[in-house]
């Protein structure tokens, strides 16, 4: 039995990870903290659990809860899994951080981008990146994972290929991303009320997103050049879901066949991608409810581009689910182990 705590398990990803590993013969779940509904019942505050799930929160004691688990999930904004791992570390336990404290290599990147400072660069350096299809036998030997954020997962998956080959000019490369509002948490935002988003569509960390050092951090390993991309986001309305529009200039000599091609043999035996066929396009309610990404790709012959759209439910691919497939690589498990599953329609 591998024992699993939740710190943070009220949000939105954190909630996610308790309806993945709630029903799992092979998981207890040993502690569900929360610091706002300590001393409930999370099956009252989520009635979906009810009947699956049941477990009171509690107040995060670090103490308890690392002598009790084998693997820590924390689901906590940046700045807060710092302490934890470092506890973790030393009592030989396992730590997943869902947040971006273990994201990026470079400590003064870090701090530039999130204003807080790293009191772990140790951790940091043996830190391994949690994107199993770019590195999955690092993830099986780590004991602290950096989940990568939600439009990087959607916006690596769909480069990936094309700079392993070095088939795109590196610093032509734009990303155009939209995302359902669970992305942006649970905590209470008047930004992200129904009458500020409805029948809206917005952009926002234009020119200065968080996850723009972590893409380029990835990009520049899978090309073994440094890169740089033009990154924007964009705020839906719907709950769930990532779209992520690509282009990069190629290089030359290349046809819409032959960079299908390399999709579609990149990915041919990873469980949870899915290069479409060409001429058809991944749209967010595919994917809604799975640990799936979904890509269509094609080339642009008038303008030299490369074009790519790569979909994801952020808070599944994006968050828990891979949370979830990285637990698995990391006790021996099939990585596919309580993540099959098929999308929801309509």
């Amino acid at each position: 039995m591998i024992h699993v705590s939740i710190i943070g398990a009220t949000g939105y990803t954190g909630v996610e990870l308790v309806r993945l590993l709630g029903l799992r013969e092979d998981v207890v779940l040993d502690h569900l903290t929360s610091r706002t509904y300590a001393g409930q019942k999370i099956q009252h505050l989520f009635p979906h659990l009810l009947g699956n799930v049941d477990h009171t929160c509690e107040e995060l004691d670090l103490e308890q809860v690392t002598t009790d688990s084998d693997v820590i999930f924390v689901a906590l904004p940046h700045g807060h899994a710092l302490p934890i791992a470092k506890k973790a570390k030393e009592k030989g336990k396992k730590v997943i951080d869902l947040g971006a404290d273990f994201r990026l290599k470079d400590a003064a990147v870090y701090e530039e981008w999130y204003k807080v400072p790293h009191t772990e660069p140790e951790l940091l350096e043996e830190a391994v990146y949690g994107l199993p299809e770019w590195d999955r036998d690092a993830i099986k030997d780590a004991t602290v994972i950096a989940n990568p954020g939600c439009f990087v997962t959607s916006i690596l998956l769909g480069l990936m290929p094309l700079m392993k080959k070095g088939w795109v000019v590196p610093n032509s490369i734009v990303c155009d991303s939209k995302s359902g509002t669970s992305g942006a948490g649970r905590a209470g935002n008047v930004a992200n009320l129904f009458t500020e988003v409805e029948s809206s569509f917005k952009a926002y960390g234009v020119a200065h997103h968080r996850h723009t050092p972590e893409i380029e951090q990835l990009l520049t390993q899978m090309a073994g050049t440094e890169t740089m991309i033009q990154f924007t986001p964009h705020l839906v309305p719907m709950s769930r879901g990532i779209l992520s529009t690509i282009y990069a200039t190629a290089t030359e000599g290349h046809t819409a066949d032959e960079i299908h091609a390399l999709f579609e043999e990149t990915y041919a035996d990873e469980p949870f991608v899915q290069v479409l066929p060409a001429g058809m396009w991944p749209m967010t309610k595919s994917v809604k409810g799975t640990n799936n990404c979904q890509l269509g790709v094609t080339y642009d012959e008038r303008t030299g581009r490369i074009i790519i759209v790569s979909v994801i439910d952020n808070l599944m691919k994006g968050a828990a689910g891979q949370a979830v497939q990285n637990m698995n690589l990391m006790f021996g498990l099939a990585e596919t182990t309580g993540l099959q599953m098929i999308g929801l329609f309509p």
